[in-house]
């Protein structure tokens, strides 16, 4: 098994727990409770490392994605403490350690000001958080390994007064679609961008 990427969140913000609770199959997060995203490969394998976290904590998954390349899997608890724990069995099942996950590279990041209406209906068609206005500031970022687009929305709704849309945390890339004004639209993305700098792990050999 290959660890891709391993983050942690502190304190889940209000909208990316209410957009969890929209999307997650499993057990829906609550507002400030810590959580862990894990995508491990092969895809299947993230079954086993979803047994061996549950078995040993009182951590409940909220989003487990099978697909036959990747797997990620997504565990909360108001305990942050369990949810540490429950990262040391995985990389202890697995027999890696944290750092051996992939370091976050940012595929593209774009600031979009002033958006036109139409594209605006466009966006708020496919979103499941939530809508952007036209006139407004739209941001997309584009992350590889694709969990750390949690983290990355995370940090960017701590930092700003932003409209979370969407955030893609698995396949294979993750992506994250932010709306506001221009001046918090910048805040958010540095914020954004500077978390995942901050992770540590290794380069992927291409």
């Amino acid at each position: 098994m290959e660890l891709r990427a391993l983050c942690i969140l502190d304190s889940l913000q209000p909208q990316l727990t209410g957009f969890l609770q929209t999307v997650c199959s499993g057990f829906m997060p609550l507002e400030q409770e810590a959580a862990a995203f894990i995508e491990i490969a092969p895809g299947i394998a993230i079954n086993q490392l979803t047994d061996v976290a549950l078995k040993s904590t009182s951590c409940r998954p909220g989003m487990q994605i099978v697909e036959r390349a990747y797997g990620m899997l997504e565990l909360h608890e108001t305990d942050k403490g369990q949810v540490e724990a429950a990262v040391d069995a995985i990389v202890e099942r697995m027999g890696v350690s944290r750092e051996d996950r992939i370091k976050p590279r940012i595929v593209s990041s774009q600031i979009i000001t002033g958006i036109d209406g139409h594209q605006s209906q466009l966006i708020n068609r496919m979103r499941h958080g939530d809508m952007i206005m036209r006139g407004q500031t739209l941001y997309i970022l584009e992350v590889y390994p694709a969990a750390y687009a949690a983290l990355a929305a995370n940090e960017a709704e701590k930092a700003a007064d932003v409209h979370l849309m969407e955030v893609i945390s698995f396949g294979a890339f993750g992506r994250l679609w932010l709306g506001g004004s221009e001046a918090e639209i910048k805040v958010a993305a540095e914020a954004a961008e500077g978390a995942l700098k901050k992770v540590t792990g290794r380069e992927e050999k291409k």
